[in-house]
């Protein structure tokens, strides 16, 4: 990438924001930066959503993000709620439960979603449709980025009309893949964790009820071949089947090879294919988030094995965790190296689910005459009742890494109770901050937010048993709740409400921070 200096004197960029690529991660960030009233350009090489599923899982937190975005409703009746995963190995003996509630859990929505993307897609881009603030410029693809002073040039082709344009932007997103272009400008390097793994991906229609397939996910962790099953909603099904050696690559994945594979679940009469194709599974985390004015996010940051259900589960909470930083920023309410704790505070915390991931990807491809994971008794003792990772951020913009005693809540995301009249509480505050504060500490509190212009803070008064019960546990009279709905930090009287309040107009990342980015 070149950097010069901007000639343009004092003119504004025509955008705050420039996204490349228009995938999940790209089309959520949009819609959360255009919530927050900034001018964003988006840029897609192709022009149509992928008509074929890819991404098959998303969780709780993603849905929270959907309704910020306001399009959980919307989704719903097209998703099935999943009662999580087993391992079991050649015998059909359990090595694995991962068992996860399909009732409303403390974020408001249930653990496991399945869905299919191209619909997710479409309904993410018809919310942009509908903001005049967004400009989706699809079928135009970014080849360069020159970043001045106060800005970035991007040049772009428009593929439909064959011209080559430019336009500017305070700063620039890659939602932009495994291969991004931006990431490639920024010179980026990525770390490998050491696993890469070929399979074959299959989805299939059913033809007919089948209701004996079952509607957890299995990973059949037989050494001869390991594969996975996974229901998604009405009648789709997914399996995934490791490439072998000694597979025949001129045979490899062609329907009678398919066939072959899985005619134990379903032959021909059951049902139909709908795509296949052969991936590479990778577990990499990219070293250097942003530089300057340009950002990654989604697999241009970071790529998992799909054990877990968490590659664009990851990209959305990217998209939640960069959007107010941004917004932040450009609204000139925090500094800029606020951006800097995007990468802090995503990385650990992305990295533990890859890792995670590849130690399931053990399990899963284990070579032990039984299938078992080839691991000390410990090991495979914690792991056999698995619980989903809840890990904190990394160090940024909260109280997480100089935690208190008692303090359990900063840096993790913050419960989502319905209040006294059945609404969610996200309904209640928006993307915004938000302080959470017992009744005998409100009308000061309010007074305090008041104060700080344009800081987008909402106090809510604790006066449903939910929220009074939160705190009460937190030994906190107020907690503060950020935009992507991560705990900044709790105060245990007045002074620190004061404290927490002026935090949000503070014009310095406080050196704790600073030393951590």
């Amino acid at each position: 990438m070149n950097k010069t200096t901007d000639i343009s004197g004092s003119a504004e960029p025509e955008y705050d924001v420039a996204i490349v690529g228009l995938g999940p991660t790209g089309a959520t960030l949009a819609n959360l930066l255009a919530l927050d009233g900034l001018k964003v350009v988006i840029f897609e090489r192709d022009r149509d959503v992928f008509p074929l599923p890819r991404a098959v899982h998303f969780d709780a937190e993603c849905m929270r993000v959907f309704q910020t975005v306001g399009i959980a409703d919307e989704l719903l009746p097209n998703l099935f709620v999943g009662p999580g995963m087993k391992f079991v190995n050649a015998n059909g003996d359990l090595l694995i439960d991962w068992t996860r509630p399909t009732s409303v859990g403390p974020l408001g929505w249930c653990a496991s979603y399945k869905f299919r993307q191209p619909e997710l897609e479409r309904t993410l881009r018809t919310r942009l449709t509908q903001n005049t603030q967004v400009n989706m410029r699809l079928q135009h693809d970014v080849f360069a980025l020159d970043e001045r002073d106060h800005s970035v040039e991007l040049r772009f082709e428009d593929g439909a009309h064959r011209k080559i344009l430019t336009t500017t932007a305070r700063y620039v997103v890659g939602c932009d893949g495994a291969r991004s272009t931006v990431r490639r400008f920024m010179g980026t390097e990525l770390t490998d964790l050491q696993s890469h793994q070929r399979w074959v991906v299959v989805d299939a229609l059913l033809d007919r009820q089948r209701p004996d397939l079952g509607d957890h996910s299995i990973q059949y962790c037989d050494p001869a071949r390991p594969i996975t099953y996974s229901r998604g909603p009405a009648n789709h099904r997914r399996w995934e089947i490791m490439v072998m050696p000694g597979d025949d690559e001129a045979d490899l994945g062609t329907h009678d090879w398919l066939w072959r594979q899985l005619r134990r679940w379903i032959t021909p009469a059951d049902a139909h294919f709908e795509r296949s194709a052969i991936y590479t599974f990778h577990s990499v985390v990219a070293r250097g988030w942003r530089f300057g004015r340009l950002l990654i996010a989604g697999d241009a940051a970071h790529q998992t094995p799909p054990f877990m259900g968490q590659g664009m589960a990851a990209g959305i909470r990217d998209a939640a965790n960069l959007a107010w930083k941004l917004t932040s920023v450009i609204r000139d309410r925090l500094p800029a190296d606020l951006l800097d704790t995007y990468e802090t505070e995503r990385a650990p915390h992305v990295r533990e689910f890859i890792e995670t991931a590849v130690q399931l990807g053990r399990v899963i491809e284990a070579k032990g005459n039984d299938g078992a994971v080839h691991t000390d008794q410990h090991t495979t003792a914690t792991i056999r009742k698995f619980v989903t990772p809840q890990p904190s951020l990394g160090a940024g913009f909260h109280d997480g890494d100089a935690r208190r005693d008692g303090d359990t809540l900063s840096g993790f995301i913050a419960p989502q109770p319905r209040l006294r009249d059945g609404t969610l509480l996200d309904d209640v505050v928006g993307h915004r901050f938000t302080l959470i504060v017992k009744a005998e500490h409100a009308d000061a509190a309010k007074v305090y937010a008041e104060s700080i212009s344009g800081a987008q803070l909402i106090v809510v008064t604790a006066n449903d048993n939910p929220t009074r019960e939160w705190l009460t546990s937190s030994n906190s009279q107020a907690v503060l709740v950020r935009p992507d709905r991560y705990v900044c930090g709790l105060a245990r009287d007045a002074a620190e409400i004061h404290a927490l309040i002026e935090r949000l107009r503070n014009k310095q990342i406080r050196e704790s921070e600073a030393e951590s980015v």
